[in-house]
């Protein structure tokens, strides 16, 4: 399909985002990615399209990812079944294998190796690389999902130093050498925050937060911290989205200066928000 923009209609958009490409130039924005936000292809591409394109105006991205529909179908092509306590996965021996082979191998390399054909550099890492993820036991009942201890961000800064993209994959690791899945959304905020990231973005399968979550128009499209707590008393946060707001907060708490919880689902809405006014989904600071 034919764009209706002029090429001066095409220059205007580019000349009212400068303001914003100035804001963000040499910043470091920390993305979230991953679970129902990841399963379109069309989608993922698009994804990486805007990765590629903020690193090439100067943003430092750093890509935290997830992938918990694949390990799921990857234990039911091996015959095991998966378990969940409070929302998180019970992780064995033979469980943390699995998370470890598709999140560090298959997923990482996939979004290495998309990066790369949109013209971007890319490295994967997983955060057991360079000890970036320390992590201890959550809970005996999940067996080895972890708890984050400690970040090490020098692996990130020494790739974002040599201009790459880093892709992290979400394991931790402990001194005596036991791996832990970690979910995704927690890596993310003790990244962000100890990288200080002027953004973290949540990418998710949901506009943001909503005061009806049936009705997308009611989204909220900024929200204090203070603010949030007394929408969990009210009932506005629950479910799924009570630990994504968790997550939000903890990064803020950590020194992040605002975070954003968006569809990644909708296209390009990674540029939508960091280079337009108007932004995309539920901002959340301080």
């Amino acid at each position: 399909m034919e764009s209706s923009f002029t090429n001066h209609q095409r220059a205007e958009v580019i000349v009212q985002a400068l303001p914003l490409i100035q804001k963000y130039n040499g910043q470091i924005v920390v993305v979230k990615y991953g679970g129902n936000a990841m399963i379109n292809e069309q989608l993922k591409q698009q994804v990486m399209e805007d990765m590629v394109l903020l690193q090439l105006i100067g943003v430092k991205v750093v890509l935290v990812h997830g992938g918990g529909p694949e390990i799921t179908e990857t234990m039911q092509r091996l015959g095991k079944k998966s378990e969940f306590v409070d929302g998180l996965r019970v992780t064995d021996k033979e469980t943390v294998d699995i998370v470890q082979m598709v999140l560090a191998g298959r997923i990482n390399k996939t979004l290495v190796n998309l990066l790369q054909t949109k013209g971007g550099k890319a490295m994967g890492i997983s955060g057991m690389d360079g000890r970036l993820i320390e992590a201890r036991p959550k809970d005996e009942r999940l067996g080895f999902v972890g708890t984050v201890t400690r970040v090490n961000t020098q692996p990130i800064l020494d790739l974002l130093e040599k201009g790459y993209i880093p892709v992290v994959s979400t394991l931790g690791c402990d001194r005596q050498g036991n791996v832990y899945n970690v979910n995704g959304d927690t890596a993310a905020a003790y990244i962000a925050g100890a990288l200080g990231a002027k953004r973290l973005i949540m990418m998710t399968d949901i506009a943001g937060i909503l005061r009806d979550k049936d009705d997308p128009s009611t989204l909220i499209s900024q929200v204090s911290v203070r603010d949030a707590r007394s929408l969990y008393d009210s009932g506005i946060i629950s479910g799924g989205m009570i630990p994504k707001v968790d997550c939000c907060i903890r990064a803020i708490d950590l020194g992040v200066k605002k975070v954003i919880i968006m569809d990644g689902t909708i296209p390009h809405a990674l540029l939508q928000e960091l280079l337009t006014n108007e932004g995309a989904g539920t901002m959340v600071e301080p």
